[in-house]
C-alpha cells in the first residue's frame, strides 16, 4: 500500500510515522507513506496557499490550484492507477473500524489535510472520492486526524501485525475487549483474577468473553445491536443481566 499525505505542517508528522507499529511497517516495506508540502507545488513566491472567501466571512479558504498540483504529481508518481482522495473533514463519514478494513485494501491512499475554514469546493467536487471524520469534534488542522487514519489503517495492512493480534482487539468482533494483567499478580492490594493463573484454559476463554461482553453492555452497548452473537455468547448476556438485576434490586431494597 501507498499512503501520500497532502499537508502544510509536514514537521507534525515526523514522530508517528517513525515510531512504533507504522515505522516497523515503513521499515519492513509493508507500507510506503510520504508526506508533501502543499507549499511546494504554488507558483508565488511567497509559497501562498490561502486567500479570503469569494462573498466575504471571516477566515481563510485553502486555494485549489496548489492542491491539484500536488494531488496530480503524486498520482502520476505512484503509477498506480485510480486512487482513493481522501479530506480530512468533520464533514465527512465517522472512521469506524468497517471503514478501516476496506481502506486497507486499497492500493493508493492521497489524505489531504485541510486547514483554516475550509478548503476550495472544486477539490470536492472534481477531485475529492471521500470524505472522513474522526468524530464531531473541530480541530485546527487535518493533520491530526490523517494521522490517527493512518494508524489504524497499517495495522490491518497484512503482515503488520499477526492474525491473532487483530482478532482479539476490540471492536473487531463489533465487542470491546476484555480486562488484560500482567505482573506482579497483585498491586497495592489489588489481585488479579484467579481464573487467569489457574491453568485452566477452557475458563479462561469463558471469563475473558463474559468480561468483554459485560464491559461493552456497560460502556457501548449499541455495539451488541449489530454485533454476531453464537448461543454461547446470548447466554453469557443473560447471565450477566440476571447478576446486574440481583446487585440493582439489593441496593433498592437497603
Amino acid at each position: 500500500m501507498r499512503i501520500d499525505i497532502l499537508t502544510i505542517f509536514p514537521e507534525m508528522f515526523e514522530a508517528t510515522l517513525s515510531g512504533s507499529i507504522v515505522g516497523k511497517a515503513r521499515e519492513r516495506r509493508l507500507v510506503d507513506i510520504n508526506v508533501h508540502n502543499i507549499r511546494d507545488f504554488t507558483v508565488d513566491k511567497h509559497k501562498v496557499t490561502d486567500d479570503y472567501p469569494f462573498g466575504g466571512g471571516v477566515g481563510m479558504i485553502m486555494k485549489p490550484e496548489p492542491i491539484f498540483a500536488a494531488a496530480e504529481h503524486v498520482l502520476q508518481e505512484a503509477k498506480r492507477g485510480p486512487a482513493r482522495i481522501i479530506l480530512m473533514t468533520p464533514q465527512g463519514k465517522t472512521l469506524d473500524q468497517d471503514m478501516v478494513r476496506r481502506l486497507a485494501k486499497e492500493e493508493h491512499m492521497v489524505i489531504i489535510c485541510g486547514r483554516y475554514e475550509g478548503i476550495d469546493e472544486r477539490l470536492r467536487c472534481a477531485l475529492v472520492t471521500d470524505e472522513i471524520s474522526i468524530g464531531d469534534y473541530v480541530l485546527t488542522g487535518g493533520e491530526l486526524p490523517a494521522m490517527v487514519l493512518v494508524d489504524a489503517v497499517t495495522r490491518f495492512v497484512p503482515g503488520v501485525l499477526s492474525e491473532d493480534a487483530l482478532i482479539s482487539e476490540s471492536f473487531t468482533s463489533d465487542i470491546l475487549d476484555y480486562p488484560q494483567y500482567t505482573r506482579p499478580r497483585e498491586f497495592r492490594g489489588m489481585a488479579v483474577p484467579d481464573v487467569l493463573v489457574s491453568g485452566d484454559h477452557e475458563k479462561v476463554r469463558l471469563w475473558r468473553r463474559k468480561q468483554a461482553l459485560a464491559r461493552t453492555l456497560e460502556k457501548r452497548p449499541d455495539l451488541l445491536e449489530q454485533a454476531s452473537l453464537s448461543s454461547e455468547d446470548l447466554k453469557l448476556l443473560d447471565d450477566i443481566k440476571r447478576a446486574i438485576g440481583r446487585l440493582n434490586e439489593g441496593g433498592s431494597q437497603k
